[in-house]
């Protein structure tokens, strides 16, 4: 059974521009099936500003064959080791609206979820160029909707020059994630997400697109001096 990380890690400006410009090959992985390797972003944060783009914070989705595959990368390989030294989490696929081509989804949905368990959500979109004024005009704030919404105990958005965009949310239940996208919170201004899914309608941003929900088994590491990030994991061999 296939399985999917999310990764985050903090390294040195050279290491960072480095993987940026020449990211390590994924042929040279055994078991990875693919993935991404970006830059962090802050949620919300002003677009031509130092707090946006935060160049030495790594971010990676990925999805591999086995859990052993991914154990074997990190404990054997110079790319590997530096992403154990930071945070990440193991997941099970749940759900997918729309489609990203690299990956290997199931054709369905093919778990049961509860409206009270913990789920991750990640967004990978390939930009259309010509988009983006509109993309930030109805973006930043669904940002910043996510970044305080009270369901959520972690959640950033990830950058891979020029075109793909990527965010990472990490709820405290389903049910929260779900009136967070139906416009059904109790927050200040709770239609952003859903006005924003209504203008990518009219006319859309991107050329693939995609929203990936998973179910956490595990949780490794620290990130910003935080552990236990997830409120609630899933024994590999329940979910």
């Amino acid at each position: 059974m296939s399985i999917f990380t999310f990764h985050l890690v903090k390294t040195n400006h050279i290491t960072a521009f480095r993987t940026f410009l020449f990211p390590p090959s994924k042929v040279k992985v055994p078991g990875l099936i693919h993935w991404e390797c970006m830059t962090s972003m802050t949620l919300g944060a002003p677009v031509f500003s130092t707090s946006r783009i935060l160049v030495r914070q790594m971010a990676v989705f990925a999805q591999w064959e086995s859990e052993a595959a991914l154990d074997h990368f990190l404990e054997t390989q110079t790319f590997g080791k530096m992403l154990a030294k930071g945070w990440h989490t193991r997941m099970t696929f749940l759900r997918q609206w729309g489609h990203i081509n690299e990956f290997t989804m199931p054709d369905v949905n093919i778990q049961k979820e509860e409206p009270d368990e913990c789920v991750v959500a990640v967004t990978i979109a390939r930009m259309r160029l010509t988009e983006l004024p509109r993309f930030i005009q109805w973006g930043r704030p669904v940002e910043k909707l996510v970044r305080d919404h009270p369901g959520t105990t972690l959640s950033l958005a990830a950058i891979k020059f020029p075109r793909t965009v990527s965010t990472f949310s990490i709820w405290k239940s389903r049910k929260e994630m779900e009136r967070m996208v139906h416009g059904h919170s109790a927050v200040s201004q709770p239609k952003r997400h859903k006005d924003a899914m209504k203008e990518r309608d009219r006319k859309d941003f991107h050329f693939e697109f995609t929203t990936l929900r998973f179910r956490p088994f595990s949780e490794k590491g620290t990130w910003e001096g935080r552990t236990n990030i997830i409120s609630q994991l899933y024994p590999l061999e329940l979910v």
